[in-house]
């Protein structure tokens, strides 16, 4: 589980930093063998939308608390999503991929509240992160969250109880180290659309470079 203290270690990460791990080497036999496992779920399952026939699969690691992913959500996701997952032309998932202790928190609770929470509660915390990743003493960041959350119907003893949920503190997790060790996933954002990997932050006309050839447009 995760605890206020554990949180709060994580207000270091500096605004606009990209947090890098160190890159694992695996030989092309063992990425060929990883790609074809990217379509299975971790503990806690995938929540994709999009019809599952789309032509285009795109599987995102992000960090709740990674300024580039938040600016992807702000520029370049609504309209990915409005041409083409609304559409029905891809199909988007977003994984954990947490780099701090706060990260996992966000995460465990965008999770706490099923799966038609998930995409609301990442959204507003991506939207919403300067106010809560990188605000100033004497308010902490924990505590920051917990008052967003309130707008998505959290109460204090459920926010307290999400983050004590060894389940979800597991399988935030398992998803991370599962993309670092079988995915080779060593920094966020990265991207997989339809298998090949893409690592960081990706303009709409970035992505369209990519998905609009597999489509036929």
């Amino acid at each position: 589980m995760i605890t206020r203290r554990d949180a709060l270690k994580a207000t270091g990460l500096a605004l606009g930093a990209a947090l890098v791990l160190p890159k694992l080497s695996v030989s092309a036999l063992a990425q060929s063998q990883a790609v074809a496992g990217l379509m299975e779920p971790g503990p806690l399952g995938d929540v994709w939308l999009g019809p599952a026939d789309a032509k285009v699969t795109i599987i995102e690691y992000a960090s709740m608390t990674c300024s580039h992913c938040a600016a992807f959500h702000k520029f370049t996701w609504p309209e990915l999503r409005s041409r083409y997952i609304d559409t029905g032309k891809v199909r988007f998932t977003l994984r954990e991929f947490p780099l701090d202790p706060l990260a996992t928190a966000a995460f465990m609770l965008a999770r706490c509240d099923g799966d038609a929470k998930y995409f609301p509660i990442t959204d507003l915390l991506f939207d919403q992160q300067p106010a809560w990743a990188y605000v100033q003493k004497p308010q902490s960041p924990v505590d920051a969250m917990e008052q967003l959350l309130r707008q998505a119907g959290f109460s204090k003893e459920k926010f307290e109880a999400c983050l004590k949920d060894k389940k979800l503190y597991e399988g935030v997790n398992a998803v991370k180290q599962r993309g670092l060790d079988t995915f080779n996933v060593d920094s966020t954002p990265t991207f997989f659309i339809n298998g090949e990997r893409y690592k960081g932050e990706m303009t709409l006309e970035g992505m369209e470079k990519i998905i609009k050839p597999i489509l036929g447009a």
